[in-house]
């Protein structure tokens, strides 16, 4: 895939690179509370360190509340015990003026915020899935105005399908939103149907537009249609990775295409994300769901997987998007003529 963004020899010589990540000096075992989010950031930092960069470490937010001594970050330090703690650190860096791998801390917050993003993405004239928002403080829960006979009920803002749950009927949604309100949370209610979920990661080109990966769909249990946080962290012992397979219909992969392209654009620019749909196989309705513009770059997870499926290899991957932030803010070395992609 030539429309790859490359380091190619253009790294100045002095530049230094901060990774931030909670287990940015895991020793590659995993977590007991985090799970395989510490094999995660152990991959990730070893990879960095075989691409040749002058890499630092860190694993706590008293490495960006002042300006680091660094000229680029890596901020994937989250989970800090706090709500929406992963916007800490890359505000910070805005305060200092550093630039981050990413997305710049706005986008980011309209990405992580659900409602937000639905809106920004309906906006683009994407088809959404149905919801309705409870935000915290706000006690007059009315029932929402589409089908409730089933529905998801999660926090806004949570990861990995944390607090996520699926009830019947609004009696039963209602307990669910105070209960996450109580515990400090935003709540997004969706009507539940019983779709496949397709996961579409974007990476930044050699172009400075986005590429889109091959879209892959995740196999759930047909009684739930999703698998819990315990098993996406790895901490139930027959967790095993997440059972993608490629979407295969050319007509489905190229409007997935199409939605995705548009959904982009409306976060653009940023590094990497991943995009989540639902498709109902009866009428062929695709709509978006999510977005994570901080998504898992874990090899065994979904972008390095589709990446590998057009043969991209992992450290390949996070060269690409490591190269693409690195361009677009300025920190690499003009490339020789000979070097620019056709």
């Amino acid at each position: 895939m030539d429309r790859l963004a490359s380091l190619d020899h253009r790294l100045p010589g002095g530049l230094e690179i901060l990774f931030l990540a909670k287990h940015a000096r895991s020793s590659g075992m995993a977590h007991a509370t985090d799970g395989n989010h510490a094999l995660y950031h152990y991959e990730l930092r070893e990879t960095l360190q075989g691409l040749g960069i002058n890499l630092q470490t860190a694993d706590d937010y008293h490495a960006v509340m002042e300006r680091p001594y660094a000229d680029f970050v890596i901020p994937l330090l989250n989970r800090g015990g706090f709500q929406n703690s992963e916007m800490l650190a890359p505000l910070l860096l805005e305060r200092s003026g550093v630039p981050f791998l990413g997305a710049s801390s706005i986008l980011r917050g309209i990405a992580d915020d659900k409602h937000a993003a639905k809106l920004a993405i309906a906006h683009a004239g994407v088809p959404t899935m149905a919801w309705q928002v409870y935000r915290r403080g706000n006690r007059d829960l009315l029932p929402p105005t589409f089908r409730t006979e089933r529905l998801v009920v999660k926090p806004n803002n949570s990861s990995a399908s944390w607090g996520l749950a699926i009830v019947d009927g609004w009696a039963q949604a209602e307990p669910k939103v105070r209960a996450l309100q109580a515990q400090g949370h935003d709540v997004i209610v969706e009507r539940w149907v019983p779709e496949v979920d397709i996961g579409v990661p974007v990476i930044g080109g050699a172009d400075g537009q986005p590429v889109i990966l091959p879209p892959l769909q995740y196999v759930h249990d047909p009684a739930t249609c999703f698998r819990s946080y315990e098993e996406k962290r790895g901490l139930t012992g027959d967790a095993g990775d997440d059972r993608l397979e490629p979407v295969e219909n050319p007509y489905l992969r190229c409007e997935i295409e199409r939605l995705t392209y548009l959904a982009a654009q409306e976060f653009w620019p940023f590094d990497y994300g991943r995009f989540e749909f639902r498709y109902d196989p009866a009428t062929g309705a695709l709509r978006f769901m999510e977005v994570n513009l901080s998504c898992n770059l874990w090899s065994r997870k979904t972008i390095a997987r589709a990446a590998a499926l057009v043969g991209i290899s992992y450290p390949r991957l996070i060269e690409a998007i490591l190269a693409h932030s690195l361009e677009r803010q300025g920190l690499l070395l003009a490339a020789e003529p000979s070097r620019i992609a056709a």
